[in-house]
C-alpha cells in the first residue's frame, strides 16, 4: 500500500475560480526532457476521480511544458504537452522529479533547463508551484522556495543545503505546504500533495473513499451493514446529491424536512424517491450515510468516540454508540478492532 500521511498544511493550497456556473482550479502538469511521468498520470487520474465523485468539475488539468509538442520523457517516453507554460492561464503546477543517481546528473539536468528554471522564476506568486521528489531541485534552482520550508530527497541533502542556504530544508518531513509552494519526497510525493488539493477542495471523507477505491491494492472490505454506502456507488443524480448533502450536514440536524427543502422538493417527493432507489426510508439512508462515515473515522484513524461524535454533529457518543451497535452488532472499538487499519 502507498504510504498517505496528512500533509504539513501550514500554507495555501491553491485557489478555485468561477468556470461555466462552477468552481474550477487549474492544474497544469509540467512536462520537460527525462521527467518522470507516471506521478503525474496518477494525479491526474485522483483529481478525476474527485471531480466524478463531487459530481462537478472542480479541477481541470492538463499536459504543459515550456512549449507545447511532444516531449521525451524519462526511459524513452513520449508524452505531448497540449500548451505552452502559460503562467497566468494556470492557478497551479505540479513539477514531478527526474531520472538522477548523483549530485552531478542533477547539476546537468538543471543546466539543461535553465530556461525553465527561469520561467518559473518569473511566473506570478498567484501561480501555486507543487514539486515532488528530484523536482524540488527545479523549484528550488528558480528561487521560489527562498525562506521556505521544503522537503529534500534524502540522498541530495547536503547538496542542497549548501548550493541553496536560504531554503529551510525539512529532510525529516515528507511533505511540506507552505506560502505558494507544495513540496513532497519520494517518487510517491503526488500522493500527499493531490491529497491536500482533494481534502482542502472537496473533503477528508472525498480523499478516504479515493484511497480505498484506487490507491489501496484493492477497495477495503467493509461490513455488510455498509455495502454500496460510500458515494462514489452512489448512481449520478439524486442519491449523489442526497448523500453529499447528508455527509456534509450535521447528524442532529438531519431531519427529512431540513433535506427536502435544501434539495428543492416535497417531503413527499423526497420520500418516495429515495425508497424507490434504495428500498430505505429517508431517515433510515441518512442514518447508514452518518454511520459509515462514522465506521470510516473508526477504521482510518485514532480518534476518540468522543472527538468523531461532535464532528460528526451527533448529541452524544453514548446515543451514537447505541446507534452504531444497532446498526452493525458491534460497538464501536469492537469495529475498530476488527476493520481498522492503525
Amino acid at each position: 500500500m502507498l504510504p498517505i500521511r496528512r500533509p504539513d498544511n501550514n500554507g495555501s493550497i491553491g485557489h478555485l475560480r468561477f468556470i461555466s456556473g462552477h468552481l474550477s482550479m487549474r492544474i497544469g502538469l509540467l512536462l520537460y526532457p527525462d521527467c518522470m511521468p507516471a506521478g503525474l498520470l496518477a494525479f491526474a487520474d485522483l483529481l478525476h476521480a474527485a471531480n466524478r465523485r463531487s459530481g462537478r468539475p472542480l479541477f481541470e488539468v492538463r499536459h504543459v511544458a515550456r512549449q507545447a509538442g511532444p516531449v521525451e520523457c524519462a526511459h524513452g517516453v513520449i508524452l505531448q504537452a497540449t500548451a505552452d507554460l502559460a503562467p497566468r492561464t494556470l492557478d497551479a503546477l505540479l513539477i514531478p522529479g527526474f531520472w538522477a543517481e548523483s549530485a552531478e546528473q542533477a547539476d546537468t539536468l538543471l543546466a539543461s533547463n535553465a530556461a525553465l528554471i527561469k520561467a518559473l522564476s518569473s511566473a506570478g506568486k498567484h501561480l501555486q508551484l507543487w514539486s515532488y521528489c528530484t523536482g524540488v531541485c527545479l523549484l528550488a534552482a528558480s528561487g521560489r522556495l527562498n525562506g521556505q520550508a521544503a522537503t529534500v530527497t534524502w540522498w541530495l541533502a547536503d547538496v542542497m543545503r549548501e548550493r541553496f542556504a536560504q531554503v529551510r530544508w525539512q529532510s525529516e518531513s515528507s511533505c511540506v505546504f507552505a506560502q505558494g509552494v507544495a513540496t513532497a519526497s519520494g517518487v510517491n510525493g503526488y500522493l500527499p500533495i493531490a491529497q491536500g488539493v482533494i481534502e482542502r477542495h472537496v473533503s477528508e471523507d472525498a480523499f478516504r473513499d479515493l484511497s480505498q477505491l484506487m490507491v489501496l491494492p484493492r477497495p477495503a472490505v467493509p461490513h455488510s451493514a455498509f455495502q454500496g454506502a460510500s458515494l462514489m456507488q452512489q448512481p449520478v443524480g439524486l442519491l449523489r446529491r442526497l448523500h453529499t448533502l447528508i455527509e456534509q450536514t450535521p447528524a442532529e440536524q438531519l431531519t427529512v424536512q431540513v433535506l427536502a427543502s435544501r434539495l428543492a422538493m416535497s417531503e413527499r417527493t423526497l420520500a418516495r424517491k429515495v425508497r424507490s432507489e434504495t428500498g430505505e426510508p429517508v431517515a433510515g439512508y441518512a442514518r447508514r450515510v452518518k454511520l459509515y462515515q462514522l465506521s470510516e473515522r473508526l477504521a482510518m484513524t485514532s480518534s476518540p468516540l468522543s472527538t468523531l461524535s461532535a464532528e460528526l454533529g451527533f448529541s452524544s457518543a453514548a446515543n451514537l454508540r447505541r446507534m452504531f451497535k444497532a446498526l452493525t452488532g458491534l460497538t464501536p472499538a469492537q469495529y475498530r478492532q476488527q476493520y481498522g487499519r492503525n
